[in-house]
């Protein structure tokens, strides 16, 4: 095995303790030096390079990856044409600053946007550099188009840590703690969740724990605190993703656009986690025919270099110069890697994400039969959700939880927590049928040995 380039690998190969005796220098030095605010899991990998859906580490142990860096590496770690674009576009222009100046790359991805959006065309983008970003530019969006200032979130949302997408963020107190009054106005509404219901059965109706939370916000929040036409957005993921990915009802995104539509609300649907083929179509609101009036999208998108998006109805972004800018967003170099991978995901990554991540739902809803702790397996293409409960009960076992996700560790694969007791699997959409039987079969066995 080279220094640059990793070997193929069929299976995970841990070969030291872990971490191992480098890794564990590398941490401590971490320590030292690195803000603790950081959210380490349990388990401590110290990457050293990637290939594909493989990791290794300083000490030489190889890992089968199911979390694509939170859903990052859509096109799998290094993609060789991703590279091969990074490569090219740094050796012509690394920088200009595309707010000062004009270069053919932004309005070239723009345009590529504006075909695949589910906001309706004609639409115009704004460009950043991560999540957070994007959804502060919603924000600032939606109160310049209103000319309001309130807006309406979601229990267990997380929509970024700056301070305007914070007051939007619910995912854990530990994300909020410390940082006093939240710095818009912001009220939440329990996200509906069918298999653990936040509603009374009174409250619901025949749409279920959907229409349970249109209720609320109709019958509620309209009546009592947040007038409608004081709202200039409601911000919602289709599928929630630290929440524990979550996907919403079909009848609550419906009755959402409704509301928006009634009110002259923008409605805001975050994509950062979901787009970009994560489930199985290139967007999440695809699967529900939604049509935002702005949508936020980063994470997977480049491939794992710093862009984000903010797409928007071009009626919307009509705000002047110096309204809304970025020194490093839509550098050039992220928008190669952004146009390589979309062109892989048309290419057929989207289309495997469907299929493998069906393939790998079955697969787990076999382990939800044989395991009483599994409470639920949801989820769209590959981005799905283990919920581990008490027995058959609905009382979440976060525990369990975290020994099940470092039990994978120890045995070469890579998930992540979500939400309070929710494993989450959001792998490179490159992954095989293949490499789902090795996945799963680990899983089994972490399961077992955790339980």
């Amino acid at each position: 095995m080279s220094s640059t380039t990793m070997a193929p690998a069929k299976r995970p190969e841990i070969k030291t303790a872990l971490p191992g005796p480098k890794g564990q220098e590398i941490i401590n030095a971490d320590a030292q030096f690195v803000t603790p605010s950081y959210p380490r899991p349990s388990f401590k990998l110290v990457a050293e390079r990637a290939q594909g859906v493989w990791i290794e580490d300083v000490d030489g142990n190889i890992f089968l990856d199911c979390n694509a860096g939170v859903a990052v590496c859509s096109t799998g770690h290094c993609h060789p044409e991703v590279v091969a674009a990074i490569q090219k576009q740094a050796a012509e222009m690394i920088h200009m600053c595309g707010t000062d100046y004009y270069y053919r790359h932004m309005p070239q991805l723009a345009q590529k946007l504006d075909e695949i959006v589910p906001v309706p065309s004609p639409t115009r983008t704004h460009f950043a550099n991560s999540g957070t970003e994007a959804v502060e530019t919603a924000l600032k969006l939606a109160m310049h188009a209103t000319g309001r200032e309130k807006f309406i979130a979601f229990f267990n949302s997380f929509h970024g840590r700056t301070l305007g997408s914070l007051s939007l963020t619910s995912s854990r107190v530990a994300q909020r703690k410390g940082f006093k009054r939240q710095a818009l106005d912001v009220v939440h509404v329990p996200y509906p969740n069918e298999f653990r219901n936040p509603f009374n059965d009174a409250d619901c109706g025949e749409g279920g724990a959907g229409q349970g939370a249109l209720t609320w916000i109709e019958e509620r929040l309209f009546k009592t605190t947040t007038p409608p036409e004081e709202v200039a957005g409601i911000v919602v993921e289709v599928v929630q993703g630290e929440g524990g990915y979550v996907p919403a009802p079909r009848n609550f995104l419906e009755g959402l656009r409704r509301i928006c539509d009634q009110h002259g609300i923008m409605l805001i649907v975050d994509e950062v986690q979901s787009g970009m083929g994560r489930t199985g179509k290139m967007f999440a609101s695809d699967h529900f025919d939604l049509k935002p009036d702005i949508v936020c999208i980063a994470k997977g998108i480049g491939s794992g270099l710093p862009i984000g998006v903010c797409v928007a109805r071009a009626n919307l972004m009509d705000w002047k110069p110096g309204a809304h800018a970025s020194t490093f967003g839509g550098n050039p170099v992220c928008i190669a890697a952004a146009l390589k991978t979309i062109e892989l995901l048309e290419g057929g990554l989207v289309r495997n994400s469907a299929e493998v991540g069906d393939y790998l739902k079955s697969e787990l809803e076999k382990l939800q039969r044989k395991y009483d702790c599994i409470g639920d397996v949801r989820g769209l293409g590959l981005m799905i959700g283990v919920e581990f409960v008490e027995g058959r009960s609905n009382k979440p076992a976060p525990d369990l939880r975290d020994r099940v996700e470092v039990a994978c560790f120890d045995r070469g694969l890579v998930i992540l927590g979500a939400g309070t007791n929710t494993i989450r699997w959001s792998p490179p959409l490159i992954l095989t049928k293949e490499n789902v039987d090795v996945a799963v079969e680990i899983f089994d066995q972490a399961i077992a040995a955790s339980i």
